[in-house]
């Protein structure tokens, strides 16, 4: 599942985000999702969350 609809994301969740630094390279990083920071309902480079760890990027993959 791919993370551009904000409805299939919720906090607690565990995601891969692109961070804004890895845009280019394309490189994921793992977590759980802490809070939404999209506020529209849909993204077309994936919703932005900040994760527990503090760190914010978007939404690439969510795992089961």
């Amino acid at each position: 599942m791919n993370g551009i609809n904000r409805s299939d994301i919720k906090p607690g969740q565990h995601v891969s985000v692109v961070l804004k630094e890895d845009q280019r390279s394309g490189k994921l990083t793992e977590g759980i999702v802490k809070n939404i920071l999209t506020r529209s309902a849909v993204h077309p480079h994936g919703i932005k969350v900040r994760l527990e760890n503090g760190l914010v990027g978007r939404v690439k993959e969510i795992k089961p």
